[in-house]
């Protein structure tokens, strides 16, 4: 695991655009991996800068996200994909039919997660993902629990998280209590991961994933795990390191 300590979130932003960029430069067909919330805005911003520079096209690409709410539409403007269409897709030139979100209208979660998870290994595999991390060191939904949970899987939402969340919906009470997430073991199988993360209020689940040892009360401590992790910080969120 490799740490950079940048000025702020553009920094961060720009240099975790990069990556995605590179990558894709290198391998025209790469199968990326996305996240929500406001962590890897900028980085999606980075990445359509570059794009509508002529520097990278992403035609080739496949991408999948990490997770997505249970009972909402891929149309509900608080659902992961219509996030990823405004503030990616939209201004990208990826094939609509190579952008995978789980789904969260799914008639069975069991079966969604193991197809959702077929679909990566028929694609060849994530070769760079984008993760966030939350306040109780959760990544994608994988919240702290007993064990690492290994496939992508349905997810009771903490009320830390669900806390979190809130202030994208009129009230708490509307927050989905459930979504549905790729696992730990899903995340570890991806070939290179970049962590982005800023403010204080990241501080401690940081130093929880780097400094303390794996322990899916952490689940985000299992990318010690990982040989090819790259985590991009600002001073606070490296506070505690």
């Amino acid at each position: 695991m490799i740490c950079h300590i940048l000025k702020d979130a553009d920094a961060i932003g720009k240099a975790a655009a990069s990556l995605f960029v590179s990558q894709t430069l290198r391998k025209p067909d790469s199968v990326l991996g996305f996240a929500t919330g406001s962590s890897p805005i900028p980085t999606y911003q980075g990445m359509i800068d570059a794009y509508k520079a002529g520097i990278v096209d992403f035609a080739g690409v496949t991408t999948f996200n990490l997770d997505e709410y249970c009972g909402l539409a891929p149309d509900h403007d608080q659902g992961y994909r219509y996030f990823m269409m405004q503030n990616l897709f939209d201004h990208l030139n990826v094939p609509h039919d190579r952008i995978h979100v789980p789904n969260g209208l799914a008639a069975d979660f069991d079966a969604e997660g193991v197809a959702y998870d077929a679909a990566i290994d028929a694609a060849g595999g994530i070769d760079l993902q984008i993760l966030g991390i939350g306040h109780n060191g959760h990544i994608g939904f994988n919240e702290p629990c007993d064990v690492f949970p290994q496939i992508t899987h349905k997810v009771t939402l903490t009320e830390s998280t669900i806390e979190a969340n809130k202030r994208f919906f009129a009230s708490a009470d509307e927050v989905p209590r459930y979504a549905v997430s790729m696992g730990i073991g899903t995340i570890l199988k991806v070939r290179s991961i970049v962590l982005v993360a800023t403010g204080k209020g990241k501080a401690e689940a940081v130093k929880k994933m780097i400094k303390d040892d794996p322990s899916p009360f952490c689940p985000a401590s299992a990318l010690q795990f990982h040989p090819d992790v790259t985590v991009l910080l600002d001073a606070d969120a490296a506070s505690l390191l």
